[in-house]
């Protein structure tokens, strides 16, 4: 079973980088709206995730960025862009940190800062106990989507996330996402980063990539999905793509 998947054979060659709930499937909804003339996405999935699930790993940040950088050497690829969820947001920035002078560009939704996100204590309670609580994944999904959606939708999240991720490594990278500070080894980068955000999201949304993202890429975008919350793949696949290939496309 391949590693990865891969939609369109053009020019710019984009990594798609999947959030802590995710797997290299959860960008399907988006992929009908893709430009596979122009662009060659690849979606590789994590140690622990997806077609590697079984495949052992530390589940840190600087190890899923070193799989992507050696998956882009496997490719031949010198240069690419980065498009990151959530989670994959972190893992594109140390991407970055590793290899400036091979990313053309960076595209997060909804993604994580290179500073990691601070919770308050309820909150960690919360979120440590969702790698065994199909409970407590719901109730995380519900409440950064702006509690809007039917349990069916919010049930069928969940049931990807447990189908597509192990146990461990789904605890593993909460320390990794939430608790890793490397800011400082990109801050000033002089790279274009669009950051697309949805209006719901109550945990990383605008304010949080002003307050972050902006203070240290100075060729920032910043827009905010109307319709959406965290899950904009789900939630608004025709703007997300659109948004995202609008930028890609200038670079």
């Amino acid at each position: 079973m391949a590693e990865y998947e891969s939609v369109g054979t053009g020019e710019h060659l984009v990594f798609a980088l999947n959030g802590w709930f995710g797997s290299a499937t959860a960008w399907r909804p988006v992929t009908p709206y893709l430009d596979g003339t122009r662009f060659t996405y690849v979606f590789p999935d994590y140690r622990g995730y997806g077609a590697r699930r079984d495949v052992d790993g530390e589940y840190t940040i600087a190890e899923a960025a070193g799989d992507v950088l050696a998956l882009a050497d496997e490719l031949g690829a010198e240069r690419f862009s980065l498009l990151g969820h959530s989670m994959g947001g972190s893992v594109m920035q140390w991407v970055l940190a590793e290899a400036p002078d091979r990313v053309r560009a960076l595209a997060g939704v909804s993604p994580v800062p290179a500073s990691g996100v601070p919770f308050d204590e309820q909150t960690r309670q919360l979120f440590d106990s969702a790698a065994n609580s199909p409970d407590s994944r719901r109730a995380i999904i519900d409440f950064t989507t702006g509690n809007r959606y039917t349990g069916v939708w919010l049930d069928a999240m969940v049931a990807h996330s447990l189908g597509t991720s192990d146990e461990a490594a789904f605890a593993a990278y909460l320390r990794a996402w939430a608790d890793t500070d490397f800011h400082e080894r990109i801050a000033g980068a002089d790279v274009p980063v669009k950051v697309i955000v949805g209006a719901h999201d109550p945990a990383l949304g605008e304010p949080v990539m002003r307050a972050t993202f902006a203070q240290w890429y100075p060729r920032l975008e910043v827009e905010v999905l109307a319709g959406a919350g965290h899950y904009g793949m789900d939630e608004t696949p025709i703007a997300l793509a659109t948004s995202v290939e609008s930028f890609l496309r200038e670079h």
